[in-house]
């Protein structure tokens, strides 16, 4: 459906009646207003559809690229127990992938022009993952800051304006916090083992507090689709926001993991009552997203690699629902 032409981006009296809107646009504007449910077929701005099938790709993007750092450590894993934690979690992260595309797709996105676009490198996923893995304790700091965040920043998205993308969240943020407690526990481990163990655990979680920051996205006034994400009630809360909560709730951890946070300049304030951060390097986070990072081409080519050789997978299955589609034909002629 075409748009039609209406300021219905940012009105704030958006839920008063408006003579110059079409009725799809007031019953729009209304439901986000109303804080209820845009569902697949409601009328929704062309904005918004492709604000969400930005957002919802490159989440579903990163749950699949974000398979790799820790599938690297399956086979290395110091024992049975955490080989199939490890498989399960890995295991998880497809599924959020699959249920993320369904959502995308049902706003008219096709998954194989979704993963074309990845492939390709035109489509961007979270630049935490272009970081690599190199020691058991990053497990342990992908778990507890990684998925920490993704926790953080998905909870407020269970209550999402699309209703596909807010109930998809919903069990994924169940898993994910799973994924939290077990790399915290793989942490909380290790600093209670060797001073090797300890150093280990120390140095991994220095190399990943500041980009586990960066996952929240660019300051407030740098942030260009933010405001309107908010305003559509797709985001809940501004970047900033975000990255302030998570910080809060990494300190008293930190002290129970008996770690340090890398950052000398972190203070309590009394005047705004949360944590006064360091500077985050900017620089670092834009190199990365254009894909600059230390492991951005790896994981770019074995995904390629890993869609190259799921073809004949792909191709059976098609087939398969071929035949199936025939039989069932001939069956009800």
């Amino acid at each position: 459906m075409t748009t039609p032409a209406g300021p219905y981006a940012l009105a704030p009296d958006a839920s008063a009646e408006n003579p110059a809107l079409s009725a799809d646009e007031q019953q729009f504007n209304d439901l986000i207003a109303a804080d209820s449910r845009i569902e697949p077929r409601d009328w929704m701005p062309e904005g918004y559809r492709k604000a969400l099938i930005r957002q919802i790709s490159q989440h579903a993007h990163s749950e699949i690229i974000g398979m790799q750092p820790e599938s690297n450590w399956i086979t290395r894993a110091p024992s049975l127990k955490r080989k199939a934690i490890l498989m399960a979690k890995v295991q998880d992260e497809a599924g959020h992938g699959l249920y993320l595309y369904s959502a995308a797709q049902t706003l008219g996105a096709t998954r194989d022009g979704m993963t074309d676009a990845l492939i390709a490198g035109k489509a961007r996923y979270s630049s935490i993952f272009n970081y690599p893995t190199p020691t058991w304790a990053d497990m342990g700091s992908i778990g507890w800051l990684v998925d920490g965040a993704a926790i953080c920043n998905q909870v407020p998205l269970c209550r999402a304006s699309y209703g596909p993308y807010g109930r998809a969240m919903v069990r994924i943020c169940k898993e994910e916090s799973f994924h939290q407690r077990q790399g915290f526990e793989i942490l909380l481990e290790l600093m209670q083992g060797t001073e090797e163990q300890r150093a280990m655990a120390q140095e991994s979680v220095n190399r990943w507090y500041w980009p586990a920051l960066m996952m929240f996205g660019p300051p407030d006034d740098d942030s260009p689709n933010s405001a309107q994400s908010m305003a559509w009630k797709i985001k809940r809360h501004s970047n900033d926001e975000l990255r302030q909560r998570f910080v809060g709730m990494l300190v008293p951890q930190a002290a129970v993991l008996g770690v340090t946070l890398p950052d000398p300049d972190l203070r309590w304030n009394e005047d705004t009552q949360q944590y006064d951060l360091g500077e985050i390097d900017w620089a670092e986070f834009h190199e990365v997203l254009a894909g600059r990072g230390a492991s951005n081409a790896q994981r770019l080519q074995r995904r390629r690699d890993a869609h190259a050789e799921g073809a004949w997978v792909r191709e059976a299955a098609a087939e398969y629902a071929r035949k199936q589609s025939e039989r069932s034909a001939q069956v009800a002629s």
